[in-house]
């Protein structure tokens, strides 16, 4: 993935050999056997569930853990047996990137900064190593900043590559890797994980083992999804139509309704229902979620007004109840009760009409949308950090970093809610600054 180096000559020498072949098979058979028993699988079922390259990358770790070790009484290791017998026909280049993939072990990386398309600085988050600025084209183009990444950082001539055999960590497989390592190493729950260069060449199947096994499972056997909006609410779309009072006119609704700060007008008498205290896909679900957002944010519902009557569309009870409220709030007598009509997501797909009437983003000007954005979150985290957080113990950010257990917490909090707003590409959301943040609990440290 990220060097430019032909090992087609070292794989040729590995499996073309005996006794080399042999140990490689042992080698693959650890980081593999555990998760292919425990599934009921072949490796060539692998292909068939994650796609035709994974499989190949897996082994390709595989591969690279055999050129860290050394076997029987002579320490014969395959690179060092390669390079001096054919290899000694390789460039320069590959020769050193091949003894650098011996010496290097593979560790789990934090990314802190990307340049995209040339580079990027990686954190060792097992080891206090100082932080690595590697060259690489392809990866720093879908990686963001704080993702979790498995690989081999390589030094060759005056810079540093990574290996191949990059493996991607998403928090459930960090999670995995590291209740893993703390049973393999006996350490207790609140142990700093710091491994020595030996432990983590040890290390090298279970890293293999920890995604296979975050990854296979719903592979497999998938759950039916629960369908739900971003609230966690059952879905069940809902019409409320209500009819304006005598002599009330659409100026005088409109005039009313554009005074909340909840509703952004997306047309003309149209208004989209934005959620002020939620960021979209802030709340967690299990299962399916159908809604839509704009700006970052989640919409609600939508108003329309039209001729005599204001017609309010959301996607679930709980909406419904709380729509009504807000309308009679805002417009009092100038409306008369509502008409409501409902349907279920089966009857909502047999009419073959989707769309529940609210407006799509592209309706706002660019510039406005990103503003609204903006304003949204920030307004949304500076509420937050006076807030009990559960992934903080149910103390506030601020109350947080008053130790340094908690400030560990917070960091590892903030850098989840940055990479996941950075991974919302397309949307304005994934531009929006975080620094603020870090300055006010003061970790801005911690960000560079």
């Amino acid at each position: 993935m990220a060097t430019g180096n032909d090992l087609g000559g070292l794989i040729g020498f590995v499996t073309g050999d005996e006794i080399w072949h042999e140990r490689l098979a042992d080698v693959l058979d650890e980081h593999f056997l555990p998760a292919l028993e425990a599934f009921d699988l072949d490796f060539e079922d692998l292909g068939d569930l994650l796609g035709d390259d994974w499989p190949m990358v897996l082994w390709g770790g595989g591969l690279e853990d055999l050129l860290g070790r050394t076997f029987g009484s002579g320490a014969e290791n395959a690179a060092d047996a390669y390079l001096k017998g054919s290899g000694t026909k390789e460039s320069a280049q590959t020769r050193a990137y091949i003894k650098g993939l011996r010496d290097a072990p593979v560790s789990l990386y934090e990314v802190s900064e990307i340049d995209p398309g040339r580079s990027m600085v990686l954190r060792d988050a097992l080891s206090d190593a100082e932080p690595v600025t590697v060259q690489e084209h392809s990866a720093t183009q879908m990686l963001q900043k704080w993702d979790r990444i498995a690989a081999r950082v390589v030094a060759q001539g005056g810079h540093n590559v990574i290996s191949g055999a990059l493996l991607p960590f998403e928090p459930e497989t960090v999670a995995f890797f590291e209740e893993g390592l703390r049973s393999v190493l006996k350490l207790n729950p609140d142990d700093e994980l710091r491994l020595t260069q030996d432990q983590l060449h040890r290390s090298a199947p279970l890293f293999t083992n920890a995604w296979l096994f975050a990854h296979l499972p719903n592979l497999l056997d998938p759950e039916p999804p629960q369908i739900s909006n971003s609230d966690g609410d059952d879905l069940l779309f809902h019409e409320m139509r209500f009819p304006l009072a005598s002599n009330v006119t659409q100026s005088q609704v409109s005039q009313r309704l554009s005074q909340s700060a909840e509703r952004v007008v997306s047309g003309r008498n149209d208004w989209t229902w934005l959620a002020v205290d939620t960021p979209s896909g802030n709340k967690h679900s299990t299962g399916l979620v159908l809604d839509k957002s704009m700006s970052g944010a989640s919409v609600l519902g939508s108003l329309n007004l039209k001729g005599k009557t204001l017609t309010l569309s959301v996607n679930s009870a709980a909406r419904a109840e709380r729509g009504e409220a807000l309308v009679r709030d805002l417009l009092k007598d100038l409306v008369r009760s509502p008409l409501t009509s409902n349907q279920t997501v089966e009857q909502m797909m047999a009419d073959d009409s989707p769309d529940d009437g609210v407006a799509e983003e592209e309706d706002i000007p660019p510039a406005l949308a990103r503003q609204i954005a903006h304003e949204h979150l920030e307004h949304h985290y500076r509420e937050t950090l006076d807030q009990p957080i559960p992934a903080l113990d149910g103390k506030t950010p601020r109350q947080a970093v008053r130790s340094a257990k908690g400030k560990k917490e917070v960091v590892d909090w903030l850098k989840t809610i940055e990479n996941r707003s950075a991974r919302q590409t397309g949307s304005h959301v994934a531009d929006y600054n975080f620094s603020w943040l870090w300055d006010e609990l003061g970790l801005s440290d911690y960000r560079n």
